[in-house]
């Protein structure tokens, strides 16, 4: 990839002389250098008695000053402990008097003071060259320069900000387009920001002045008692927590609390549309949307968690009077590939309905758990076949039924929990190629790459030669598209244990990384990538972490093409089978 070089603007910050600061400095700088961005970055001096607020408020004469000097340059501030990975066009070219993130990384539906006591979050923003931008921004020095609160940068800029904009344009950056502060998507604008944080505003927290926002905040019960639950869970001894959240979780106590938080659907009438799909009720499904439809124009969310209930009714609606209740983990919505193949291979080998049991649900009946690393969640009364876990943290439940588990691993914390000797090994994803049989003809020349899902915000950027797939899918036909599809590449490229796992059922030669910078962001200790290769028997891999910026040097020497033995997918499916015959 070319060096971005910028003409049109300059990028500015400043740190003191600590350690801390000081090294962010030279990392932004470097980051700079390297994206071909003019700055202005420069180390100032801590006076006597400054403190953190004091040189926040510094901010304000030092962006005017930089204005001043650059009157026909944009000006971006960053905080120095932040990375900016690239200057997008749609904000380098932006035409707007003020460019931003919205308070707290927030989203146009919560704009405006009605949430929010500010309107932008001051870690990155732009000054644009016109005469609104730059009176905004010498009010707020003209005003922090004869004010004597105790007051940070955002303070005096919020005050100029409220009392110019009624003349000013702006433009609003998405939240996705920071590392971890919105939803990842394939579709939205390029991640270019990762925030940085000392951990100093929670220090002055009310010890500075701040603007109020206009609203009450509602009080909702169900996070209220989920904070409670996570502050009672912090001080807790290690062994203690981890038996007091297995005790929870198998409860339904987690799942009460946390499902609007994973799901993120407050709609009642598409709330109504998930329970149709999980329940099998197709009749309900169908009035529902048709009444969505002439009603409202779904958003994002609303959209993702119609699909999931359409994979849902796929299963549950099935033509049987008959049912097998089956866990896997459902979100985010629409699905993730690796948790939606639970369904799909079971469904194969069996004619009956399948009916969603919540993992972190209250289990009533006798139920499937078995693909993904969710040991954890298994209850008393659950039928395990070929389930693993992403560390040790969590014991076993050591009355459930296990047929098989996914790795040797998993079958000795299950002996050090108390549990049986399990020695069938085998994770399900491995008869994939048995029962959606494909032959691998003549590729595209082609390089695939397919991100998990906690990788989304990663700073991408793909050589010419490759195309990106989402795993972000659910429905049985959807699944099929994305094996078919995975099936025309040379070669794939892949931080998802189960799209690995999917290549290595068909032989497809495949790589797994793990993006710089985001080694953290997938649960667990690692330890599932060795118990899923010593289960089916292929060759021990773990992953690589890779530059964002992929370079096919880099990758070729990663791929290899592995494949799962005949003898073990027929073992695999044989457990299956057997764990079917249980719950029934």
């Amino acid at each position: 990839m070319a060096k971005q070089v910028a003409t049109n603007a300059i990028v500015c910050s400043f740190y003191t002389a600590d350690d801390y600061y000081r090294s962010h400095g030279a990392r932004l700088k470097a980051n700079l250098e390297s994206l071909g961005i003019p700055y202005e970055l420069r180390e100032i001096a801590k006076q006597p008695g400054d403190d953190w607020a004091d040189i926040c408020r510094k901010k304000v004469a030092f962006i005017a000053e930089v204005c001043a000097a650059h009157p026909d340059k944009k000006v971006f501030w960053t905080d120095v402990d932040c990375e900016i990975f690239s200057i997008p066009d749609f904000i380098l070219n932006s035409t707007a008097d003020i460019i931003g993130f919205q308070r707290g990384f927030s989203n146009p539906i919560r704009i405006g003071y009605e949430n929010r006591g500010r309107f932008w979050e001051p870690c990155f923003w732009g000054i644009n060259t016109t005469a609104q931008a730059r009176s905004m921004v010498a009010a707020a020095a003209e005003f922090e320069a004869v004010a004597t609160v105790k007051a940070t940068d955002d303070f005096f800029f919020e005050a100029a900000w409220r009392a110019v904009s009624p003349n000013m344009t702006f433009q609003i950056i998405p939240s996705n387009c920071a590392v971890d502060k919105g939803r990842g998507s394939l579709e939205g604008h390029e991640v270019f920001f990762r925030f940085g944080s000392s951990g100093q505003v929670d220090n002055f927290k009310n010890k500075v002045v701040q603007h109020k926002g206009n609203n009450k905040k509602k009080f909702g019960l169900k996070k209220e008692l989920l904070k409670f639950a996570q502050a009672v869970e912090e001080k807790l001894p290690e062994d203690l927590s981890n038996k007091a959240r297995s005790i929870v979780d198998a409860s339904g106590v987690t799942g009460f609390l946390t499902e609007k938080k994973h799901q993120n659907v407050s709609s009642k009438i598409i709330g109504e549309i998930v329970a149709a799909g999980k329940a099998g009720d197709a009749l309900k499904f169908n009035s529902s949307f048709a009444d969505l439809q002439i009603a409202s124009l779904p958003t994002r969310n609303e959209s993702a968690a119609i699909k999931a209930a359409s994979s849902y009714l796929s299963y549950s609606s099935k033509p049987s009077d008959k049912k097998i209740y089956l866990s896997w983990w459902e979100n985010p919505y629409p699905g993730n590939y690796g948790d939606w193949l639970t369904p799909y291979i079971f469904s194969h080998y069996t004619e009956n309905r399948i009916i969603f049991q919540g993992l972190t649900s209250r289990a009533i009946k006798k139920h499937i758990v078995s693909l993904g690393s969710v040991g954890r969640f298994i209850k008393s009364n659950s039928v395990v076949v070929g389930t693993g876990v992403s560390s040790f943290k969590y014991p076993l439940n050591t009355k459930a039924d296990y047929v098989s588990v996914r790795g040797p691993h998993t079958a000795d914390l299950l002996v050090q929990s108390g549990g049986p000797k399990i020695e069938n090994f085998g994770d399900p994803g491995v008869v994939l190629s048995k029962i959606l049989p494909l032959t691998r003809g003549k590729t595209n020349g082609k390089v695939a790459l397919v991100r998990h899902h906690t990788h989304l915000q990663a700073p991408v950027i793909l050589p010419n030669n490759f195309d990106e797939l989402s795993v972000l899918l659910s429905h049985p036909d959807d699944i099929v598209s994305f094996i078919k599809k995975l099936n025309e590449y040379d070669s794939v490229v892949t931080s998802a244990m189960h799209v690995l796992i999917t290549c290595h059922s068909y032989g497809i030669p495949c790589a797994l990384v793990v993006f710089k910078g985001f080694e953290e962001y997938v649960h667990g200790d690692g330890i599932k990538y060795l118990d899923y290769a010593l289960g089916a028997g292929v060759k021990a891999i773990s992953p690589t972490p890779i530059n964002p910026k992929l370079d096919w040097k880099e990758i070729k020497p990663l791929l290899e093409t592995i494949q799962v033995s005949g003898s073990k997918i027929a073992e695999v499916e044989a457990a299956i089978k057997e764990g079917l015959r249980r719950v029934q």
